[in-house]
């Protein structure tokens, strides 16, 4: 157990020692017992539902009260489905391929030496994350899946969900002979726990932030050990003029209106004005509860339309807010995209095939689609299981972070009495 009495500095530093040692354990797993472990977490969370859901309550209650949004209240809420998803979520990932040992390629060299890439965990990974208690367990199976030991400090609005589920995690993977070391939440809400955490030089390996701008801010600015994150999701769909239209609404709608407080939802419309039917994508949105804020061409559309101000190009509203713009075509919509886009996910709508693929390739984001939903964006939807994160740097990995995302490689060469002249 933690003693509450150190400092957070002091705290932290435990932790990463014994995340340490376990993180050598369980790079030696094998991936029989860590599937095991993560089948086992999952049966867990489905029995301590009741717990999580009653911890869930007090979350939201004193949320509602500190006045956190209707968005916000929604990434935190937990009931019985979604508890069910999270631990699905967690029995697919013990269902995944393991990376760990996976040898990416090998040579052999004209001096007989052979030489091989291998895939090894990363080590000790700090995740710091806000209102998604889902992430507890996402972030507690990828790791543990991939070799690795986490240390997880969620946001205090959720620490009574967090706990709950951590509780259950743990309860799942000590049963099959695992480290409860491996995964550690951080029992304090001092914010000073987070600088402690990117201060961890040689005790945690990598930081992974899941948050807010100003989260990720921080700790992009603050920390000592590298970051995997995205900073914005400021997402854009551009429906151009050859798109069909009844795809083209039903798209819209879904990227800005399926959950608008997700990093993956559309935060502006782009309409070619070569375009039939531009009204009826604003009047859907509006229909929907959605508020649009417009150019001059959009606002005379329907006189519910906002006008836009240059601000609102790059805002994440994760809210049911969207701007949008008439643009002269494919090269003035990728133009707005790089002048304001995120690089998170950016989207085309179109029947043209020759421009989707001029957008794919020169739309430069970690993800980009064509005739799809910007709220794809997602790792359990491209296949990976739960994913740890969305990343738009270019170093490491980029786009959803799942298994392989969380490890690194070695060399290992294999000779037979070679020296060097």
């Amino acid at each position: 157990m933690n003693d509450l009495t150190q400092t957070p500095e002091m705290l932290i530093a435990t932790m990463g020692a014994r995340a340490r040692r376990a993180a050598a354990e369980m790079a030696l797993a094998p991936s029989e017992r860590k599937a095991e472990a993560l089948v086992a977490a999952a049966a867990a969370l489905r029995e301590a539902t009741g717990k999580i859901i009653a911890a869930n309550r007090a979350d939201m209650e004193r949320g509602a009260a500190n006045g956190l949004s209707t968005a916000m209240l929604d990434r935190l809420r937990l009931d019985e489905k979604r508890i069910a998803a999270v631990a699905d979520a967690v029995a697919q990932v013990a269902a995944l391929a393991d990376p760990v040992g996976r040898i990416i390629d090998e040579t052999e060299r004209p001096n007989g030496l052979r030489l091989q890439r291998v895939r090894v965990p990363l080590g000790v990974i700090g995740i710091i994350y806000e209102s998604r208690p889902n992430v507890t367990a996402d972030a507690a199976a990828l790791g543990l899946r991939s070799g690795n030991a986490v240390i997880l400090r969620g946001g205090s609005e959720a620490i009574e969900s967090n706990r709950a589920i951590h509780a259950a995690m743990v309860r799942g993977i000590t049963q099959a002979g695992l480290p409860a070391d491996a995964v550690q939440l951080v029992p304090i809400i001092d914010r000073a726990a987070v600088g402690a955490m990117l201060r961890a030089v040689g005790l945690i390996d990598i930081i992974i932030p899941r948050g807010g701008k100003g989260l990720v801010a921080r700790v992009q600015e603050e920390a000592r050990v590298p970051v995997l994150a995205h900073l914005d999701g400021i997402c854009h769909s551009f429906v151009h003029a050859a798109a069909d239209p009844a795809m083209a609404r039903a798209i819209v709608l879904n990227a800005k209106m399926r959950r608008p407080g997700i990093c993956g939802a559309t935060e502006t419309l782009l309409i070619d004005k070569g375009y039939a039917e531009p009204e009826a994508l604003v009047t859907a949105l509006l229909d929907a509860g959605c508020e649009v804020r417009g150019d001059k061409a959009v606002a005379v559309m329907d006189s519910r339309v906002e006008p836009v101000q240059d601000s609102d190009w790059d805002t994440e509203y994760l809210d049911s807010i969207i701007s949008a713009r008439i643009v002269d075509g494919l090269e003035e919509a990728l133009a707005h995209i790089a002048a304001h886009s995120s690089h998170h996910t950016d989207a085309v709508v179109t029947q043209d095939a020759a421009v989707a693929e001029q957008f794919l390739t020169q739309c430069d984001s970690a993800i980009v689609m064509w005739n799809a939903s910007t709220q794809f964006a997602d790792g359990g939807e491209f296949g990976l299981g739960a994913e740890i994160g969305i990343s738009t740097g270019r170093m490491h990995a980029r786009g959803p972070v799942a298994l392989e995302g969380l490890t690194t490689y070695k060399w290992v060469v294999r000779g037979t009495g070679q020296t060097r002249p």
